[in-house]
C-alpha cells in the first residue's frame, strides 16, 4: 500500500506557499501606487537590473513563462514604463530598457522591497541566510538537471 500524499510536507508545495506569501507582501508596497500586477513588477526588476535584455532572456533570467512576459512586456510598454529597441543588426530581436518612468519607480520600490526582505530574513542569523542561500541555489541548480535529465530522455 502506497502512503498518503501529504501536501503539507511536499516540498514544492512549502516553496510555492512562501513564494506567494513573500509576493504579496512585497507587492503591498507598490500595486496600489503604481497599479502594478506581480509579473510586471518582476520585469521592471528584470529590466531595471539587465538594461538591453530581450524578453526571451527576461524569460529565462526569471525562470518566467515566455507567453506571460510577452503580455507584461505590451502592458508596461504601453503605460510608458519600458521602451523597446530592435537591433540594428538583426531586427527581428529587441533590447528592453526601462522609461524613466519606469527607472522612477524602480528607484521609489526598490528600498521598500529591501526593507521587507531584511525583515523577512531577519527570522534566520547569518550563519543560517548563508545557508539558506547555498540550499536554494543547490535545489535550483538539481532542479535544472532534473529537467534536462527529463528532456533527454
Amino acid at each position: 500500500m502506497s502512503q498518503p500524499f501529504e501536501l503539507e510536507s511536499f516540498f514544492p508545495f512549502l516553496l510555492s506557499r512562501l513564494s506567494n506569501r513573500v509576493s504579496a507582501g512585497i507587492s503591498e508596497t507598490y500595486a496600489a501606487r503604481y497599479q502594478l500586477k506581480v509579473s510586471e513588477w518582476r520585469l521592471i526588476c528584470l529590466i531595471g537590473c539587465y538594461p538591453g535584455v530581450s524578453a526571451g532572456e527576461v524569460a529565462t533570467r526569471g525562470e518566467l513563462d515566455k507567453v506571460a512576459v510577452s503580455r507584461s512586456v505590451a502592458t508596461l510598454i504601453g503605460r510608458g514604463l519600458i521602451e523597446r529597441e530592435f537591433d540594428e543588426v538583426d531586427r527581428r530581436r529587441s533590447m528592453l530598457r526601462l522609461s524613466d518612468a519606469g527607472q522612477a519607480i524602480l528607484d521609489d520600490i526598490a528600498p521598500a522591497a529591501n526593507a521587507y526582505s531584511e525583515a523577512l530574513l531577519a527570522a534566520l542569523n547569518n550563519r543560517d541566510r548563508k545557508s539558506l542561500a547555498r540550499c536554494l541555489d543547490q535545489l535550483w541548480q538539481r532542479a535544472r538537471q532534473l529537467e534536462a535529465d527529463a528532456t533527454e530522455s
